[in-house]
């Protein structure tokens, strides 16, 4: 198992408590970020016979700090499987051996859950559905899962692949100033012809919390340019296709010529209708379903923040560190 950590004193040790409870003799290595906080001394406390802690450098030029830590941490696996967790994750008891055995009845190389995110405040209900929804529509899962090869994806939050391929793929140093490095990586293991899988589960729980609207906006706005390639010609197009299903569509409910009621209304549906398998999957009530369209909006105005801010060379943010001109590691 390996943990990158900074500044997580808050959530450390439900993290490793959870991950002991999946079984024993497992062999954890955390590599302490360079955190301001009591983190080492809290996980050491919460797992001392199974925690190994590496006090972490500074990241190298060009390097992402999580993604240092997580080569400087990778030195000290000599298990035939990698567990990558972040920090801020609490897996369900047995949801583990759940996953070796999926990866040895289907062959993967490389299997990743997105974690349940956390949805106590009024922002989380209304963002974290649609925050998966979108990323789904970046990232179809069906073809992720399937031996095509320009799509791939992951979630940094639980991923599970076997060691040799870290190696097999020239280490983190090959993708180590990626903003998206969880799909970075499920890329570079999957364009060497190895199968990779992601997932939705109950299983996986986040706990980082974003209770203000700032924190969400700031999250998304960190890598939302990226995944557009940093391309001005891909955002004016994604803005144009945003607007029209999301804003322009909806609006001819207000029309009064029958058919643009019609058009509007047959939209809606269907959008509405995508919707609601992931607000059942999340336990949301559907009515949240009509929230879609203000919510696409404001993703959209996250991603002209990540946009404004690349253009004006103040970087994306995380982790009380700035990333200046990061590509996306793909």
């Amino acid at each position: 198992m390996l943990i990158p950590a900074r500044n997580e004193k808050a959530v450390i040790a439900t993290t490793l408590s959870a991950l002991i409870a999946q079984g024993h003799h497992l062999a954890i290595v955390l590599v302490d970020d360079r955190s301001t906080d009591d983190t080492a001394r809290t996980a050491q406390a919460a797992a001392p016979s199974n925690l190994r802690i590496i006090s972490g450098s500074p990241p190298p030029a060009g390097w992402s700090g999580k993604l240092w830590a997580l080569a400087q941490g990778a030195r000290h696996v000599k298990t035939p499987l990698t567990l990558l967790m972040d920090a801020d994750i609490e897996l369900q008891p047995g949801i583990l051996p759940a996953l070796l055995r999926k990866m040895e009845a289907e062959n993967l190389q490389l299997l990743s859950l997105m974690a349940h995110p956390r949805m106590v405040s009024f922002w989380e209900r209304l963002f974290m559905p649609a925050f998966v929804y979108f990323f789904k529509m970046l990232y179809p899962f069906h073809l992720s899962n399937s031996r095509f090869t320009r799509v791939a994806a992951a979630a940094g939050g639980c991923i599970l692949l076997r060691t040799q391929l870290i190696k097999e793929i020239g280490g983190f140093q090959a993708i180590h100033n990626s903003l998206i490095d969880d799909c970075a990586l499920a890329m570079r293991v999957k364009s060497r012809g190895y199968r990779t899988w992601i997932g939705l589960t109950h299983s996986v729980h986040s706990l980082r919390a974003c209770d203000h609207l700032s924190s969400i906006w700031n999250m998304v706005a960190r890598t939302a340019f990226c995944q557009l390639r940093y391309s001005a010609l891909w955002l004016v197009l994604t803005t144009i296709l945003m607007l029209l299903v999301f804003a322009v569509l909806p609006t001819g409910l207000f029309c009064s010529g029958i058919p643009a009621n019609l058009i509007s209304a047959g939209a809606l549906s269907v959008m509405w209708l995508s919707y609601l398998p992931t607000l059942k999957f999340y336990g949301r009530s559907r009515v949240w379903a009509v929230t879609l369209p203000l919510t696409a909006m404001l993703y959209l105005a996250m991603t002209w923040t990540s946009a404004l801010r690349f253009w004006r060379g103040s970087g994306p943010q995380w982790k009380d560190r700035t990333y200046i001109g990061r590509p996306c590691g793909k």
